[in-house]
């Protein structure tokens, strides 16, 4: 591989111009596609395989026309203090705001509190009013909400407290803005501080820039074909950033070291793209594996993003191996510090003085099992807190108290229990049962006798009376372990009421939605990771050549991905720090968080793994003793992948500002998870292992020695191959 790698190295480095008009000329005609394509469908978040789902698919059948996916908002009333909502001046003022709504764009219904029961609090300060859309969360129109808003702000000049909650007010998901360019501006510090060039730095961030666009322009223009919407592309556009960054200055950096050992910009791109493009090539399979693998886990959205993701990560490395060689065919020596320039051949031997990795790395060859030991300690505290971990999907109780949203959950809490803002939706299938009515009744019996219910409406018939609809109160909140017990009470006792009644029970609704949720992800878990895992082990037996450094990088990624997860723990269910990252109200875990950070920091964890330790093999493999290579390894790529960590946290990190707290939290983990893995994982723990395993650490039985091809990874025999040798003369005017 590595001789393939260098020869499409030299071609594009050559042929620089061809290769630069024919990206622009892709970029240009995906551009095109994109802008003419139709917008692409919503992806919603079906469940397949679950029991509220299945409950959701039944409603939408047997009560056509009732919008059961639409969105909807409630309007909380409160009266002024010491007055009850249903004096006739306060009574009157909530009337006049629900009917300024009534048939309004997009409104299919807008319920008046006092004409429903149970809408009026027992205390009578506080009503609730439900107005339903036609369109699906996140799609109402501005129109729409500001209809909405105006009609709440009348109902607060006329004296009461007015709040929204529901979905009506569910901010569309959109691509791009202030994280993106906090990101950026962040990796351009780090790159200018690493390269010492402004030449240098702006490289990988064009490159990174034009894969980016390229991905996300690929999305819209398949986005109606695939049914790849904007959310599909939010991992897209994070990874994309991240990795495209990386691997170009993977390129970048080997290039100028090669340019340093006094060899032809021709010859440096070249090599530069055997040697580093191998290792660029391996690590892309690895994030694109553990990203095509949350296919497996049954969650079409998942399965979108990561494949969507795995595609824009494959675009990166291309660009990697071809565009950025051929822009460093451009710029020739003026990607090196104006002094390293100016002294040309001179720079030579500054490649073999100590620098700040080299000094690092022998400080851990002189004690490894201290470091080791330290480092796993280290990582095993920082994991403690996700024994304490709690699954879960998190709604309007997690958003800031500034928020009307948050507002409304925390009045309707107060004026009629927790356990109202989560409601359970109980559906009876008595198609074919003699009596319906009598069926639904027994199960309303049923459900309201459990312990926990407070409340539990009226049966409500479908129009053809075989299906019938009623809502169960809980006395706890949605996210409550109570709630859960529940809802699992209600299905244990479903076979009973079969039997019973002839009529199926199914328990749907939002919180009946988010347990579901959190259960399949834990069941998808260990099968995703074992998936994950092993091809990725089996991947780097293939680079590294050895049985024991893959599982090595397994293991130590294990470690960093539960000390991330502790620290999302800390910070979103205990709340420790929650007021420096703006966490208002601590609560459980996104149920999709564990297994989303183990397919993207998977597959970046291995980036570094696999770029620091070929070069460590790439020594050991050219002659040098174990602990010498682990030393040239650490002073050539230490402060590259030290860079492309700090990058990477760089860009996961700007997401921690934004306001939605499911997006806060995945930039929190990533960016922890990343830091983890990079500096105590890939910088500490790896070395210190290979101390301490010595010429074992690259041990292959002779039969799998056989078995696994040789793809020269480290680039032995570009030595022989090369057309140029070190002293060659510039063939390459630049």
């Amino acid at each position: 591989m590595a001789t393939f790698l260098y020869r499409l190295g030299r071609w594009a480095f050559v042929r620089r111009r061809l290769v630069t008009f024919l990206w622009v000329a892709v970029l240009a005609a995906v551009g095109v596609l994109a802008a003419k394509a139709p917008a692409a469908p919503d992806d919603g978040f079906a469940m397949p395989g679950t029991e509220a789902q299945k409950a959701f698919d039944l409603m939408n059948e047997r009560f056509p026309g009732g919008h059961a996916d639409g969105a909807s908002a409630r309007l909380v009333f409160v009266a002024p203090s010491g007055q009850k909502i249903t004096a006739e001046p306060n009574r009157q003022a909530v009337e006049r705001t629900v009917g300024e709504l009534a048939g309004t764009e997009q409104v299919t219904g807008a319920v008046d509190p006092f004409k429903m029961q149970g809408a009026v609090s027992q205390d009578g300060t506080t009503a609730y009013a439900t107005v339903s859309y036609a369109a699906k969360a996140g799609e109402v129109s501005e129109p729409a909400t500001e209809t909405l808003e105006r009609a709440a702000q009348h109902g607060r000049d006329a004296g009461l407290k007015v709040e929204i909650g529901g979905t009506a007010l569910m901010a569309k998901p959109e691509a791009g803005g202030s994280s993106e360019a906090i990101g950026m501006a962040l990796s351009a510090v780090v790159l200018v501080i690493t390269f010492g060039s402004l030449v240098a730095a702006g490289l990988p961030l064009l490159t990174a820039i034009v894969g980016v666009g390229l991905g996300m322009a690929l999305i819209t223009a398949l986005g109606s074909t695939l049914g790849l919407s904007t959310t599909t592309g939010t991992l897209a556009m994070m990874l994309g950033l991240a990795v495209g960054i990386d691997y170009a200055v993977f390129i970048v950096s080997r290039y100028r070291a090669e340019l340093a050992e006094g060899r032809t910009p021709e010859e440096a791109a070249g090599r530069a793209v055997g040697t580093a493009g191998s290792a660029v090539v391996f690590a892309g399979l690895t994030v694109v594996i553990a990203l095509a693998g949350l296919s497996v886990v049954g969650i079409p959205i998942l399965a979108k993003m990561g494949l969507a993701a795995a595609g824009t990560v494959v675009i990166a490395v291309v660009i990697a191996l071809t565009l950025v060689p051929a822009l460093l065919g451009f710029l020739g020596r003026k990607v090196l510090p104006r002094k390293a320039r100016k002294a040309r051949g001179e720079a030579a031997p500054a490649a073999k003085k100590e620098n700040g990795g080299a000094r690092w790395a022998r400080f851990i060859l002189r004690r490894p099992f201290a470091v080791l030991l330290g480092g796993v300690i280290g990582l095993g505290v920082l994991a403690a807190p996700a024994l304490d971990l709690r699954l879960g999907l998190p709604g309007d109780e997690s958003k800031p108290t500034s928020t009307t949203q948050r507002r409304a959950y925390d009045l309707l809490s107060e004026g009629f229990g927790p356990g109202f803002n989560g409601p359970l939706t109980v559906l009876v299938d008595a198609k074919g049962v003699a009596d319906p009515k009598a069926a639904a009744n027994e199960v309303a019996k049923k459900v309201s006798g459990l312990p926990g219910v407070v409340a539990v409406t009226p049966p409500m018939f479908n129009q053809a009376g075989d299906t019938a609809l009623l809502n169960a109160v809980p006395a706890t909140g949605p996210s409550e372990a109570e709630t859960k017990d529940i809802v699992h009470a209600i299905r244990d006792d479903a076979a009973g009421l079969k039997t019973a009644t002839g009529a199926t029970v199914l328990v749907s609704g939002t919180t009946a939605m988010n347990i579901d949720v959190s259960q399949k992800m834990s069941d998808a878990l260990l099968p995703y990771l074992a998936v994950v895992v092993g091809l990725a082990v089996l991947l780097l037996m293939v680079v590294f050549r050895s049985v024991l450094v893959p599982l090595k990088a397994a293991l130590g990624f294990l470690l960093s991905v539960v000390a991330a997860l502790g620290a999302v723990v800390a910070v979103f269910q205990w709340g420790w720090l929650a007021d420096l990252i703006g966490v208002e109200q601590t609560g459980p875990v996104m149920s999709m968080m564990p297994i989303f950070m183990i397919g993207v920091v998977f597959g970046l964890a291995m980036d570094y793994e696999v770029f620091l330790v070929t070069r460590i093999r790439e020594g050991f493999v050219h002659g040098e003793q174990p602990g010498e290579a682990i030393v040239t390894g650490f002073r050539h790529n230490a402060r590259v992948v030290t860079a492309a960590a700090f990058i990477m946290i760089a860009v996961f990190a700007g997401f921690i500002g934004m306001s939605e707290p499911m997006i806060k939290m995945m930039g929190l983990g990533l960016a922890a998870a990343v830091a983890f893995d990079a500096f105590i994982v890939r910088m500490t723990i790896v070395p210190a292992v290979l101390a301490l395993l010595g010429r074992r650490a690259w041990w292959l039985p002779r039969w799998l020695d056989r078995l696994i091809p040789d793809v020269d990874v480290e680039g032995s025999k570009l030595e022989t191959s090369a057309p140029e040798s070190v002293q060659a003369r510039e063939s390459v005017t630049v």
